[in-house]
């Protein structure tokens, strides 16, 4: 079991991706707008104001969607669809999508939880 990470940099993608998880089986995301870094610095302390021309190239607004897969297959096909759908995450100003093993879940789904029986 894995959590899906991906911060896309295009929110107008969100019900395009969402869609897309409905279709592999992935009944449960949750959904955060995000701000990276930069952008955050950039406003908020005056040293760093120099990197809006840094910033000129980002989105003001992402949106970071999480959500635990249990399969590997189901896991490659997702990765797959958001590429597919947001475009190269090579890119500059795309985003970003990782997985991170996970150990341990409590409050899943009972279909997922390995906890519930």
């Amino acid at each position: 079991m894995e959590l899906l990470v991906c911060v896309v940099n295009r929110e107008e993608k969100l019900e395009e991706i969402l869609s897309g998880f409905l279709e592999l089986g992935v009944t449960g995301a949750t959904v955060i707008k995000s701000e990276g870094m930069g952008k955050v610095l950039s406003q908020e302390v005056p040293v760093f104001a120099g990197l809006q021309t840094l910033m000129s190239r980002s989105r003001p607004q992402n949106t970071t969607i999480l959500s635990v897969i249990e399969s590997p297959e189901v896991m490659n096909s997702a990765i797959k669809m958001v590429q597919d759908v947001c475009g190269d995450f090579g890119e500059p100003s795309t985003g970003i999508i990782f997985a991170v093993p996970l150990s341990r879940v409590v409050g899943l789904a009972p279909e997922l939880d390995p906890d519930e029986d």
